[in-house]
């Protein structure tokens, strides 16, 4: 199964021969692509539940405070 590999030894695999900059620079945008495609989502997704939270929290207290403006504009008219 292995009988295929290129390098003697662990050392050599990570010096990658005289591509070492050029390999593990790929290696290195490669992570960061994936931790930003998988951060950035997660990220925008609590900020909008955040927003819709805020949202309906305030749209539950001006519902209050009109129903209650409702009621006591109707005590006024009623004396």
């Amino acid at each position: 199964m292995f009988d295929n590999i290129q390098f003697a030894s662990v050392g050599e695999f990570f010096q990658m021969g005289k591509y070492t900059f050029h390999v593990w620079s790929v290696y290195g945008l490669f992570a960061v692509f994936l931790f930003v495609n998988l951060y950035k989502p997660r990220m925008q997704r609590r900020q909008f539940i955040r927003e819709q939270r805020q949202k309906a929290l305030r749209d539950k207290q001006i519902a209050q405070q009109s129903a209650e403006q409702e009621r006591v504009e109707a005590l006024g008219e009623g004396q």
